[in-house]
């Protein structure tokens, strides 16, 4: 039997490292898209299984080039400008990777007649801080983004949304809330602490860790749990619909400081550094995940503690 043909762009990040495995686990023929100049470090151990392509998403004839010349079965768009934090203070970058790359690729498929679903994944962001924000949220709350990243992927959400509607591209929305695990970039929360954590460990650094807000609280879930579901949504999920990808709970950023630093044999001085406080932090994200469950029987297999153990494992072996 042929194998189905998926395309992942963004593939040497980290949730697209992870993805790959997945895919190459479940007899998927695989295609990668990375950056020019773009580390390879993430998938060093299987880039031999996968056939990688150079590309920026922005330049609308090469993406047509390269869909044409693959014709995937499954695209997986993963590629973006992913921080939040940083995106306030890159703007322009955020919204050209983050709409308008979305855009070439959505328009180079609508001559892809073996396109099966085309896995938009977008973000929990998108909904921002919520009316009743004790309730977890449905994929049919109002979104409210807060941030360039946010407003990025809620206008990416808004084209696929016509593609599927208006030109019957076979698209599937993911948003997904926050994730962490192994190979994950310290611009994100849980690497950052780990990292921190790590170095002091091995006497790198002093006992003394630097924060921002530890109040707002996320729902926290394992990459390796959500990229599961990316496949999942491939291969049941319904066209035109949008899933949450989540763990229905919500712990604060201080509960998941304090599961790391008691992996740690060192007494560590916690300090809060206003230069880390983030602008128009969202106090409460906590994701309501039963249509997921119900539809493409997404489930949680990594426990916190888990991914927190992990994560902080991963960067002891790099520090």
């Amino acid at each position: 039997m042929k194998k189905p043909k998926a395309l992942i762009t963004g593939i040497a990040g980290f949730a697209g490292s992870h993805l790959a495995l997945e895919l190459l686990g479940n007899n998927y023929e695989l295609f990668g898209t990375v950056l020019y100049g773009e580390s390879l470090a993430n998938i060093q151990d299987i880039k031999k299984n996968v056939n990688l392509s150079r590309l920026n998403i922005t330049n609308s004839s090469k993406v047509q080039t390269l869909i044409m010349k693959i014709r995937p079965d499954f695209i997986f768009h993963l590629a973006a400008f992913s921080s939040v934090g940083q995106s306030f203070a890159n703007e322009e970058l955020t919204y050209r990777s983050n709409i308008l790359g979305s855009l070439n690729l959505l328009k180079a498929n609508l001559h892809n007649r073996n396109l099966k679903k085309f896995i938009f994944i977008s973000s929990s962001d998108c909904y921002g801080p919520q009316k009743n924000s004790r309730l977890a949220i449905k994929e049919t709350a109002h979104l409210n983004p807060v941030s360039p990243y946010a407003i990025s992927k809620a206008a990416a959400e808004s084209i696929c949304t016509y593609y599927y509607t208006h030109k019957k591209l076979p698209v599937i929305i993911s948003r997904s809330f926050n994730h962490s695990g192994p190979k994950q970039s310290m611009n994100f929360v849980i690497p950052s602490f780990a990292r921190q954590i790590a170095a002091i460990d091995k006497g790198k650094a002093k006992p003394i860790m630097k924060v921002g807000d530890l109040s707002p609280r996320r729902d926290f879930s394992d990459v390796r749990d959500i990229v599961r579901g990316y496949r999942q949504m491939a291969e049941k999920g319904k066209k035109g619909e949008i899933y949450n990808l989540s763990s229905n709970k919500a712990v604060s950023i201080e509960k998941v400081l304090d599961i790391l630093l008691s992996f740690s044999g060192k007494k560590i001085k916690v300090i809060r550094d206003k230069k880390r406080v983030r602008k128009d932090d969202i106090p409460l994200l906590r994701g309501n995940n039963t249509k997921a469950v119900q539809e493409i029987g997404y489930e949680a297999r990594y426990s916190l503690k888990t991914t927190l153990k992990d994560t902080l494992n991963y960067w002891r072996e790099k520090v």
